[in-house]
C-alpha cells in the first residue's frame, strides 16, 4: 500500500467526519432544539475535531483520531438507526425528516472508509 493511497483515504475520512459534524450543526440551525439540539451540537464539535485530527495528526495521535473517528461514526449511525426504528431517548425519527437519508448514506460510507483507513493506518505504523 502506497503512502498516496493512505493519504487519499485520510482525506476522504476527514471529509466524511467533517460532513457528519456539519450536518448535525445545520440541523441545529434548522430548528432542532432541546436535548436533541444539545446532543447535535456535541456531535458537530466531535465531528469537526475528529475530522481535523484525521487530516492533520501524525503518529500516535493519528491512530487515536482514526479509531475515535471510526467509533464516533459507528455510534452516530447506530443512534440514527435506533431513532428510526425503536426510538432513542424517547425520540423517534422518520425517513422524511431533513437530511435523514443523506445522513444515513454518508455515515454508512464513513464507517467503511474509516474502517479501511484505520486498518491501513494501524498496519502501516506497525510495519515501519
Amino acid at each position: 500500500m502506497t503512502g498516496t493511497t493512505l493519504r487519499t483515504l485520510r482525506i476522504v475520512s476527514g471529509i466524511v467526519l467533517l460532513a457528519v459534524g456539519l450536518i448535525h450543526l445545520f440541523l441545529v440551525f434548522d430548528g432542532v432544539g432541546g436535548t436533541l439540539g444539545v446532543l447535535f451540537i456535541l456531535n458537530a464539535i466531535a465531528g469537526v475535531v475528529l475530522g481535523v485530527g484525521v487530516l492533520a495528526a501524525r503518529g500516535g495521535l493519528l491512530r487515536a483520531a482514526l479509531l475515535l473517528g471510526l467509533a464516533f461514526d459507528v455510534v452516530s449511525l447506530l443512534a440514527l438507526l435506533l431513532a428510526l426504528t425503536v426510538g432513542l431517548f424517547g425520540i423517534t425519527e422518520v425517513w422524511t425528516f431533513t437530511l435523514v437519508p443523506e445522513t444515513v448514506l454518508i455515515e454508512a460510507i464513513g464507517v467503511v472508509v474509516l474502517a479501511i483507513t484505520a486498518g491501513l493506518g494501524l498496519r502501516r505504523t506497525q510495519t515501519v
